[in-house]
């Protein structure tokens, strides 16, 4: 059973329908980011603030469209000997959703620790973010902490702003950042009014990818790439993903009515509420949605498009609304039952190296760990790689966060 960071927005979240943010964007604005950059960063800003200048002009609320490749495949490793080599000596950027905590960061951890990383930590409390990279020894030369709400597209879209705004060039997207609310019996909700797990998991991450696929096709780096973390509990091809309730999207009824348990059920599959369902459904749209990606962008953008499932990670905050009973018993069952525990910081290792490792540049695929800690590709469920639906759910999707 999963699973990933813990929840970066507070599991009673509960807005009105009628999608009111708690949020403002004046107040996003004011936390956007942190107001100095890293000495060693300077000089690839202002390199790179001419070619995201045409990106800034742009209107975040227009739908994207085809985007045209500046490269056919992916970029090859570069020999140290060729003059193009200097490019990637520079540290590369990525933004790590989620990173005030858990997976996130332990990941944020594990590549700033590299000392060729700066990452940007993606985060709803900016001060928790702030305390959380301090108390984890990241050095402040290698992160930059900004505001992101995934439960608000007005938030979506003030991150991509701000982050614009710095002029530095983006090399890895990780979509990390979830809600897990499995005791809940009555459906909480976004600002835009659907359901808060699938709201914020899959749509609030679905923006933000869209949004930011432009920055990823002007990075110089190596290996440019968007990863989305998934989880075994969406995959009923496995014995976790067979704990009841079992994921099924069915046939997207309560998605295409909008979540929002007026019009439609707040359930994807059209259903009676459940959290527990909720969170599995929105790691279902979260490997769909990379696949979709890898077939619609990888030949024409060289971006390498991943998910993965680093692990049960059983002692995490993402259980806190879980009942205390589960939370007591469930790490010691995953390390002398299962033995599928896995810490946190090995949690993080696994996700930096998705993030990092040449060997794992392949796209499209959906990486696991076995016993020995090594890496493979792991096989989808049927529903999680059908190719009809995921096709359904982008399209849909597309419209529920306003990009078409």
């Amino acid at each position: 059973m999963a699973f990933k960071s813990a929840s970066i927005l507070p599991s009673s979240i509960s807005i009105y329908r009628e999608g009111k943010s708690n949020a403002s964007l004046k107040e996003a604005g004011f936390f956007g980011v942190s107001v100095s950059l890293p000495s060693y960063l300077k000089a690839d800003c202002n390199c790179y603030l001419i070619r995201s200048k045409e990106l800034r002009r742009s209107e975040l609320q227009l739908p994207i469209g085809t985007i045209k490749a500046q490269t056919a495949t992916t970029t090859p490793a570069i020999d140290e000997a060729a003059p193009e080599a200097k490019k990637t000596r520079r540290k590369g950027n990525v933004i790590i959703t989620g990173a005030s905590s858990g997976l996130g960061l332990a990941t944020a951890k594990a590549l700033a620790e590299t000392g060729q990383w700066n990452v940007i930590m993606a985060c709803r409390n900016f001060l928790k973010a702030e305390r959380a990279a301090k108390s984890a020894g990241i050095t402040k030369e290698n992160y930059n902490v900004m505001h992101l709400d995934l439960a608000s597209f007005d938030s979506v879209r003030q991150f991509v702003e701000n982050f614009r705004r710095l002029g530095m060039p983006l090399d890895v997207l990780v979509c990390n950042a979830a809600v897990y609310l499995p005791t809940a019996k009555e459906p909480s909700f976004t600002a835009e009014g659907f359901e808060l797990s699938v709201g914020t998991n899959h749509l609030g991450h679905f923006l933000l990818a869209r949004l930011l696929l432009d920055d990823l096709k002007l990075s110089d780096y190596s290996s440019k790439r968007l990863i989305i973390v998934g989880s075994i509990t969406g995959n009923t091809n496995t014995l976790a993903g067979n704990v009841p309730p079992k994921a099924n999207l069915g046939d997207l009824r309560g998605l295409a009515g909008g979540l929002n348990g007026i019009n439609s059920s707040p359930m994807i599959d059209g259903g009676e509420f459940d959290g527990a369902k909720a969170y599995k459904d929105s790691k279902v749209c979260n490997m769909l949605t990379m696949q979709e990606f890898h077939r619609r962008y990888h030949e024409e953008t060289g971006v390498t498009f991943a998910s993965l499932y680093p692990g049960c990670i059983a002692e995490t905050g993402l259980f806190r609304e879980h009942i205390p009973l589960f939370r007591l018993l469930f790490p010691p069952f995953q390390k002398y039952i299962t033995k599928g525990y896995v810490s946190e910081e090995e949690a993080g290792k696994r996700l930096a190296q998705v993030v990092s490792d040449p060997t794992l540049a392949k796209s499209g695929v959906y990486w696991s760990w076995n016993k020995y800690s090594s890496s493979f590709e792991n096989q989808l469920s049927e529903e999680a790689s059908d190719t009809e639906k995921a096709r359904k759910l982008w399209e849909m999707s597309e419209k529920l966060v306003g990009l078409a």
